[in-house]
């Protein structure tokens, strides 16, 4: 585990940037698995521009979704979707077959977690996995209490992460259910990129970061990994030691 603190949101961005670019600066196609939400908006914002400069080349990557609010997809204003369209993948023109993300308004949920095991296999698994961290130390939509062992699954969202994320709609949304990668799918990626900011985030980053192991704070698995780093600037990095 490497942890890098910086002193600005838009250092710890644009240094995240380049450590996924150089994690995949090989000339074979790249999975990519980008997860919604304030923390990584910049470090989009940085790829978007870097490319744009031609400053690098993300032609090879391919992209999995981390997860979505049941009940919704990429149609649905406020979705994880709806937000990644716009900070990542139409700046830059990514072709709609590159991409399988999950689909909150499947008919079929379980199917749709199984295709997208697959699709995930089918691409010699996630080279890198891009992570927010929550407020209660969730890691996609795996909430307090998920096993370890999960693949994609269905979960019943937390209070909390039901209040927190109507900051991304107009209007009241009912947030009881997530369809997300599960924390056996993510630990299985090659390389983990967690990106944290915020004096808002700096109580739980220190307790994912010192606590023991355990469900009760997802993120502490994330430590199990041989090839994390962490991203926090000095505002979430306050209590860290």
């Amino acid at each position: 585990m490497e942890i890098i603190i910086t002193e600005t949101y838009e250092e710890l961005s644009g240094r995240s940037a380049m450590e996924a670019i150089r994690l995949t600066s090989t000339d074979r196609p790249s999975l990519i698995c980008p997860a919604s939400g304030d923390s990584t908006a910049g470090m989009y914002k940085a790829l978007v521009d870097l490319s744009a400069r031609g400053k690098a080349d993300l032609s090879r990557w391919t992209y999995v979704g981390l997860d979505e609010w049941m009940g919704m997809n990429g149609n649905d204003e406020g979705s994880c979707r709806y937000h990644l369209d716009r900070q990542l993948f139409q700046p830059l023109e990514v072709p709609k077959q590159k991409i399988r993300f999950f689909d909150g308004r499947a008919a079929d949920p379980e199917k749709e977690c199984q295709e997208v095991e697959d699709f995930i296999a089918s691409h010699g698994g996630i080279d890198v996995v891009i992570l927010g961290l929550g407020m209660n130390g969730h890691i996609g939509m795996n909430e307090p209490g998920a096993s370890a062992s999960l693949r994609s699954h269905l979960s019943q969202l937390d209070p909390m992460t039901q209040a927190v994320g109507q900051k991304y709609f107009k209007q009241q949304q009912s947030l009881t259910q997530g369809i997300t990668l599960g924390i056996a799918s993510i630990l299985a990626a090659k390389n983990i990129i967690v990106l944290v900011s915020g004096e808002h985030k700096a109580e739980i980053a220190a307790r994912v970061l010192s606590e023991e192991i355990s469900d009760a704070l997802p993120g502490t698995f994330l430590r199990r990994h041989p090839a994390l780093t962490i991203y926090l600037d000095e505002a979430a990095a306050k209590f860290i030691k």
